[in-house]
């Protein structure tokens, strides 16, 4: 970095002997020469109090034998409008006047010293001492401190409140307070202590050739350093330079890292550098020369020209607060020049980010990319507008010519190799990402803000327009239009788009997934042929899905499963695309779209049905809705969805569902049936798969017609089936007739007694189910007239009553002896007169109309049930020749029962025979207490002398109160329970 930072103008020439010191005040320069004179001169008009380059500076005024001896150092403080120089010793003198308002005397023999113009201290080194002062009312110097140090001081400055010393070739510092004093490092082997403050504070200490940072406390800063061509004699800082007195030039330098060089000024034999407000003087034997700073907005085009982009940027933070917008148009011009720059040289994330700071619009930088296709809007081709920089109108002619530059430099590169272009492609793209994902938020955000104006606006607008008929009734205009615009939208349309296409070039589908997931403003017609010609389908899919169009998605989404199955296509493919993909992506659509998710998941429901009926019962589809659809699209699947609607849902579905599954099992039942009978060769203990499924629905379930039904079923088959129906209907003796005389299944009847009996536990003729049974096996053709007479030929008129028989009636012209409830002990009598007529129901003429008896059927069940059964009815039942000895197991346990009956009811009654006894036992002795009343016997409520009179004694034999005490007593208590009541 070689540019014209600084431009030296003679300012002095001709001085008479030799420039000892030189300082500036107003605009003026003080030269003191080797006569010990002070020559000031003035610029020439006219003056503005800064060092100009104009012309000579001419001799104002000369003041001969300032001093007795030359100055070696001179310092002019502007806020205080004075001048120190250090002579014999430090003097004071006023400026303009030059009239000498202080001497130090104590300074005298002094060689250095050191000026803080801010606090108005001043440090002086003599010999081996160091004396800080302070200025008193801006007249005289007032000794603060004086510290001994280890030798002479050959440079020093402050530091906060700490001195920098350099002493032999070795730095210090030492606190003005304390005096403490701490070696920081040595200053090389030749050049001597070199100490220069910086406007920060900190200083720049000399080591030989290298000036290396430190902090007030002498802590290296990890900085860098600056490395000059040679061993400086003196350094003054200019920012944003450091400017070194060297023994051939002058050398300038950036404060910057790395400190680069910046300018070599050629004046031989300079004694002084010197730094003023805007310049620096440089004097030599005779003359003085001043290197005055070129304008920073020259130097930025010098640096920017070159290609030295940091450090224009650097200079751009230099420009004067009110040319803000001048800076902000500078600053955006070379970071757009800078950016190109990286992007030419392969550096594409740096290019990117200096786009980024230039606040370019995005399509500027898009068009880099001419693979890209972008949507066409109205945006496209304005280059020249920066966004949210209106003020950068002015530099819209350079910009515009940077690009047609650039433009012309992309179709030069069309020559390299398709390697190189690939690489670059790849790599150029993949830093676009990261920059158009930088910039998205504020974009997307400002999209989103337009689109809630105008919703906003519009929901307003419709209310003022609902609400015109009630305000006035006077015909209005109808209300134009606004139309907003839309700039936000179509940047975020842009960017979206781009982004998503270079996400898919740079292989990071998951990325464009996650894009497409959010809020985002992807052209679809654009995306969409970009996403098919590289068959990035996943991608593609989400897409379709962000737009709503569900229908396109699901149809791709199947084409690819039935692709998955081809033997041609790779393992990763098919486990990319599966079924199970069509499943989850129906999801989200159960409530929102019902109807097209069923449309869409016949092919799912054929393959994978379980799944599928379970994403219908988790997302709660309308069950009755699936059932009508796929009872008019896939009938053969509805029996399917029933059966496994059923097993999955723990409440089970409603009726109608119910009602349809069975139908279905009947359905295929029947047309069985008819096959099986025209071949002759139906058998009604034939099971299939389908009739199991029918018979075990109708016992486990109760919500479909049973009327319906019992309709359907043949008179001459399915007896199984109709006696499940009957049984529903609490039609018991069809249903237990048919198991004993149709189906031949004894034990399935006892199965179905027993299944009724637990289900009725709370009813009173709970024990009927089984009398019932026993009437079928022993009196067949009374059961058959007794159900032809009572049971109603439809039974859903009245689905409550129970259709059981009514247990048998005594004959009443029979005197005998009547046995009632045999199981109930302690209801069994006797009567001693009466006789039997040796005649049971169970004798019969004829049974011939219902069947033969089954005697061991029911001597089987007696003893089984015992604990069931009515045992008088069932005696009653029984023919006249049945033996006692079949009755044995029957009769054993069931007298054993009532016999252990009869003994727990008499010890229970002894039980309570006994307590009524100690009852009145311990009545007896509490009636026998003694009460011994004399004169001083106290009643415990009233706490008087009971005397003669009635009295009343507690329970407890030893609490005495009056009788009249007593009785208020529970009169009162009377009372307050009636109000205790009464407020409840």
């Amino acid at each position: 970095m070689v540019h014209s930072a600084y431009d030296a103008v003679e300012l002095v020439a001709g001085v008479p002997g030799r420039i000892e010191a030189v300082a500036s005040h107003a605009g003026k320069l003080l030269v003191a020469a080797s006569d010990c004179s002070l020559r000031i001169y003035s610029p020439p008009p006219p003056a503005d109090g800064e060092i100009r380059k104009d012309g000579l500076y001419t001799l104002e005024r000369q003041e001969p034998r300032l001093w007795r001896r030359a100055p070696s150092a001179m310092e002019a403080s502007a806020s205080r409008d004075l001048l120190l120089s250090l002579s014999e010793w430090v003097a004071l003198h006023r400026l303009p006047g030059l009239e000498t308002v202080a001497v130090v005397s104590k300074t005298k023999g002094a060689n250095v010293f050191a000026w803080d113009d801010r606090r108005g201290l001043l440090a002086a080194g003599r010999q081996r001492r160091l004396t800080v002062f302070r200025l008193d009312s801006g007249r005289e110097f007032v000794e603060v401190k004086e510290f001994g140090v280890p030798d002479m001081v050959k440079s020093m400055a402050w530091c906060g409140d700490n001195i920098c010393l350099g002493i032999r070739r070795d730095y210090m510092i030492i606190n003005s307070m304390t005096g403490a004093l701490t070696e920081v490092f040595s200053s090389g082997r030749i050049a001597p202590p070199l100490v220069v403050p910086l406007p920060t504070g900190e200083l720049l200490l000399g080591k030989d050739n290298i000036g290396v940072y430190v902090d007030q406390n002498g802590k290296l800063l990890h900085d860098g350093r600056i490395i000059w061509s040679d061993t400086p004699a003196s350094v003054v800082i200019h920012r944003p330079y450091a400017v070194a007195r060297l023994p051939r030039h002058i050398e300038i330098r950036s404060l910057r890292a790395p400190n680069a060089l910046v300018q070599m000024v050629v004046l031989r034999d300079v004694q002084k550098l010197v730094q003023t407000d805007n310049c620096i003087l440089a004097a030599l034997s005779n003359s003085v020369y001043g290197l005055l700073p070129v304008p920073i907005g020259a130097q930025i085009v010098q640096l920017t020209a070159s290609g030295e982009f940091e450090e224009a940027l650097a200079l751009c933070k230099l420009l004067p607060p009110e040319d803000s917008n001048l800076r902000a148009a500078k600053e955006s011009s070379i970071h757009m020049r800078y950016g190109h720059f990286l992007f030419d040289n392969g550096s594409y994330d740096e290019a990117m980010e200096q786009f980024s700071n230039s606040h370019v619009d995005i399509t500027y930088v898009l068009s880099l990319f001419p693979s890209l296709v972008l949507p066409q809007t109205h945006i496209i081709g304005e280059h020249d507008k920066l966004q949210d920089l209106p003020e950068l109108a002015r530099e819209s002619s350079d910009v515009t010519d940077e690009m047609e530059s650039y433009s012309m430099q992309l179709h030069e590169s069309d020559d390299k190799s398709p390697s190189e272009n690939k690489k670059m492609s790849n790599n150029a793209l993949i830093a676009l990402a990261k920059y158009l994902q930088k910039k998205r938020s504020g974009i997307i955000d400002r999209a989103t803000s337009e689109v809630t104006e105008e919703v906003v606006s519009g929901a307003v607008h419709h209310s003022l327009i609902l609400s015109e008929p009630y305000k006035s009734k006077k015909p209005n205009k109808k209300r134009p239009q606004t139309h907003r615009s839309s700039v936000a939208r179509e940047t975020a349309t842009v960017l979206d788009t781009s982004l998503l296409q270079a996400l898919i070039l740079t292989k990071q589908s998951s990325g464009a997934i996650e894009l497409l997931k959010g809020l985002n403003y992807c052209d679809l017609k654009i995306n969409e042929e970009f996403l098919k010609e590289r068959s990035d389908y996943m991608v593609l899919l989400e897409l379709y899905r962000s737009n709503d169009m569900h229908r396109e998605a699901l149809q791709l989404l199947n084409q690819l499963v039935e692709e998955s199955k081809s033997d041609m296509v790779n393992t990763d493919f098919n486990k990319k695309f599966n079924p199970q993909m069509i499943i989850e992506y129906l999801r989200p659509l159960c409530r929102s779209d019902p109807m097209l998710v069923l449309e869409s998941s016949l092919y799912v429901l054929e393959r994978n049905p379980s799944d599928t009926i379970e994403l219908f019962l988790s997302e709660n589809v309308p069950a009755d809705l699936v059932n009508s659809y796929l009872k008019q699209h896939a009938p053969n699947l509805q029996s399917t969805y029933l059966e496994l609607m059923l097993s999955m849902s723990e409440t089970g579905i409603n009726p109608n569902l119910q009602n349809e599954l069975v139908q279905l099992y009947l359905s295929e039942v029947l047309d069985w049936y008819k096959i099986l009978k025209d071949e002759g060769n139906w058998a009604e203990k034939t099971y299939t798969p389908t009739r199991n499924k029918l018979i075990s629905t109708l016992e486990n379930n109760s919500g479909y017609n049973t009327d319906i039904l019992l309709k359907r079923l043949p008179q001459d088959a399915l007896f199984e089936e109709r006696a499940i129906l009957y049984g529903k209907i609490n039609q018991h003796l069809r249903a237990l007739s048919l198991y004993v005389h149709k189906l031949h299944m004894p034990e399935r009847a006892v199965a179905y007694c027993d299944r009724v009996y637990d289900e009725g536990a709370q009813q009173p003729s709970k024990s009927n189910i089984y009398f019932n049974l026993l009437q079928i096996y022993l009196n067949p053709r009374k059961v058959q007239k007794e159900f032809e007479q009572k049971v109603i030929p439809v039974a859903s008129q009245y689905p409550g009553m129970q259709r059981g028989s009514s247990a048998t009636k005594v004959r009443g012209g029979r005197m005998g002896r009547k046995v009632v409830e045999i199981e109930g002990a302690d209801d069994i009598r006797f009567s001693p007169s009466g006789t039997d007529s040796g005649r049971s129901d169970g004798d019969v003429d004829d049974v011939g109309d219902g069947g033969p008896i089954m005697l061991n059927e029911a001597l089987e069940l007696l003893s089984q049930r015992w604990d069931r059964i009515n045992g008088a009815q069932a005696l009653r039942l029984l023919p006249r020749d049945t033996k006692l000895q079949d009755l044995v197991s029957f009769l054993e346990p069931l007298l054993r029962n009532s016999s252990e009956h009869r003994r727990n009811y008499m010890v229970i009654k002894n039980l309570i025979f006994r307590a009524n006894l100690q009852v009145k036992e311990d009545l007896y002795k509490r009636r026998q207490a003694v009460v011994k009343i004399d004169g001083d016997s106290m009643c415990s409520l009233c706490h008087k002398r009971i005397a003669n009179s009635a009295f009343a004694i507690y329970p407890n034999g030893q609490t005495l109160v009056h009788f009249v005490c007593f009785r208020e007593s529970q009169q009162i208590k009377a009372v307050r329970g009636a109000n205790s009541v009464k407020r409840r």
